[in-house]
């Protein structure tokens, strides 16, 4: 997961209770002469609730001498896509809605977060991805689905 070190202060108890992402590959984007590469990176992590599922997260990640240093804000920009990947095993007890991941993507007060819903009428685990800044609400988001079906 990254972290940007100030930031890291500021994690709320969800946060700290989400999944911990690990980096599948980057793609630059743009070459910088000093200092990182732009990029968009993709990170998978498991639902640390509901065995069976994997999401994979893509984003854009800011490179020169402040991405290098940490201070760079990342854009808002990300894709998200949710998937059945084992036998899914719902807890007894599934809570309406849960932040599932959450990582910051500037020094301070911005982040993506991931919300997993329970729609209980079709069996379908709803994934919620927002990008947001304490200021602005939520500028950027995405959803992906997961029927809960027999894994075969």
């Amino acid at each position: 997961m990254r972290i940007r070190a100030p930031a890291a202060l500021l994690f709320s108890l969800a946060a700290l209770t989400s999944a911990q992402a690990e980096t599948v590959g980057c793609v630059t984007t743009a070459w910088k002469f000093w200092g990182a590469n732009h990029k968009v990176c993709v990170e998978a992590f498991a639902d640390p609730k509901v065995p069976g599922v994997t999401c994979h997260v893509s984003q854009a990640r800011t490179g020169g001498v402040k991405g290098t240093l940490g201070l760079a804000e990342d854009p808002s920009q990300f894709s998200l896509a949710c998937r059945q990947t084992g036998p899914i095993t719902l807890p007894a007890k599934l809570p309406e809605n849960e932040t599932v991941f959450s990582e910051d993507t500037s020094i301070l007060f911005k982040e993506t977060r991931v919300v997993r819903m329970w729609d209980a009428k079709h069996r379908t685990l709803v994934y919620l991805g927002i990008s947001r800044k304490l200021i602005d609400g939520a500028p950027a988001n995405s959803i992906s689905t997961v029927p809960v079906m027999l894994w075969r």
